[in-house]
């Protein structure tokens, strides 16, 4: 796609409340429904790389499963635990039924 858009999940794929990972140009990321509007991070903890993917989504927060840093799934900001540093942010798009995203 132009301008370095990929296409990275369906939205039916994704129900609202729901995360997943998906690789875009060979990274893999953090696909995440917030209430309808779709998020994608990159898809490792600042701390030990842990997968996001395998944590939790409660509301817009996504909990890391190794040791419990919390990040704000719509802007990558990390909010609390052992880590003190964000996670990089892709900007999204929603065409049809495609969700697309670029760094």
């Amino acid at each position: 796609m132009q301008d370095g858009w990929r296409p990275v999940i369906k939205v039916s794929q994704l129900p609202p409340g729901e995360m997943t990972w998906a690789a875009v140009d060979g990274e893999r990321v953090l696909v995440a429904n917030v209430e309808g509007a779709f998020c994608v991070l990159r898809d490792a903890c600042g701390h030990r790389q842990a997968a996001l993917s395998k944590g939790r989504l409660d509301g817009h927060v996504v909990e890391c499963p190794l040791h419990y840093a919390r990040f704000d799934a719509r802007t990558g900001q990390f909010l609390s635990g052992p880590v003190a540093t964000d996670v990089p942010c892709y900007e999204v798009r929603v065409e049809g039924d495609t969700v697309y995203a670029r760094q």
